[in-house]
C-alpha cells in the first residue's frame, strides 16, 4: 500500500512539473509574440511619420527625416532577403553574419540622425549633413550590394535548375516517341516486300508461265484462304 501511494505521489510531481514547464513555454512564447507585434507596430508608426515628414517638411528636419527614411528601408530588404535565403543556402550565412555587422554601424547613424532630429541648432546640423548623407550612402550600397547578390545567386540556382529540367524532360518526351523511328523502317520492309513480289510475277510471265488468272477458272473446292480460314473439305459421293 505505501509503494502505491508513493508512485502515486511521484506521478503527481511529475505532472505538476510538467506543467509548470508547459506553462513556461507558453507564456515565452506568448510573451515574444506580444513583443514581436508591438516592435512592428512601433516600427511601422516611426517610418510612416518619417514618411510624413520627408515629404511634408523642408529644410533640415526633412533631409533627416528622408536620410533615415532610406536607412532603414535598405537595412530591412536586406536583412529579410538574407533570412529568406539562408534557410535554403547555407553560404549566406556568412553573408548574413556580414550584414549583422553593418546593422551595428547602420543603427549607430539612425540613433544620431534621430538625436539630429531634437537638435535645436538648425545650422549646426546642415553642417553636418554632407558627411552623414556619405555615411547613410556607404551603409545603404553596401546593404544593397550584399542583398542583389543574394537575389542574383537565387536566380541563377533557379536557372540552372531549370536548365536541367528542361535537358530531363526532352530526354524523356524522346523515348516517349520511339515510335517516330521504328514506324519508317517497317514501312520501308513493307513496300520491299511489295516490290518483291512484282519482280517474282514479272520473272514468272517472262519464263513462259500460264496466261492471266483470269482465263483459267479455278475450283473453289481447292481455293485457299486466310491462315485463320478452315480448308473446305471436299464432297464424298455415296
Amino acid at each position: 500500500m505505501e509503494a502505491v501511494i508513493l508512485i502515486l505521489g511521484l506521478l503527481f510531481v511529475a505532472f505538476m512539473a510538467l506543467g509548470v514547464y508547459v506553462s513556461v513555454k507558453v507564456i515565452g512564447a506568448a510573451k515574444r509574440g506580444v513583443d514581436r507585434t508591438i516592435t512592428q507596430a512601433r516600427r511601422t508608426v516611426e517610418e510612416t511619420t518619417l514618411r510624413a515628414k520627408s515629404y511634408g517638411q523642408v529644410g533640415v528636419a526633412g533631409e533627416l527625416a528622408q536620410l533615415r527614411l532610406s536607412l532603414r528601408t535598405s537595412m530591412r530588404a536586406t536583412q529579410e532577403a538574407l533570412q529568406a535565403g539562408v534557410a535554403e543556402d547555407a553560404s549566406l550565412s556568412e553573408s548574413l553574419g556580414l550584414f549583422q555587422r553593418l546593422s551595428v554601424h547602420g543603427q549607430e547613424l539612425d540613433d544620431e540622425l534621430k538625436r539630429l532630429e531634437r537638435e535645436p541648432d538648425r545650422t549646426t546640423v546642415a553642417s553636418l549633413l554632407p558627411g552623414l548623407k556619405q555615411r547613410t550612402e556607404r551603409i545603404t550600397h553596401s546593404a544593397e550590394s550584399l542583398r542583389w547578390a543574394a537575389r542574383d545567386r537565387a536566380r541563377q540556382f533557379a536557372d540552372d535548375d531549370l536548365a536541367a529540367l528542361n535537358t530531363q524532360i526532352d530526354v524523356e518526351a524522346g523515348a516517349l516517341r520511339h515510335w517516330t523511328v521504328e514506324e519508317p523502317s517497317a514501312g520501308a520492309g513493307a513496300g520491299a516486300g511489295a516490290a518483291g513480289r512484282g519482280g517474282d510475277r514479272a520473272r514468272g510471265a517472262e519464263a513462259g508461265e500460264e496466261g492471266p488468272e483470269a482465263l483459267t477458272a479455278r475450283d473453289p473446292r481447292a481455293q485457299t484462304g486466310y491462315p485463320w480460314q478452315k480448308a473446305v473439305r471436299p464432297e464424298t459421293t455415296n
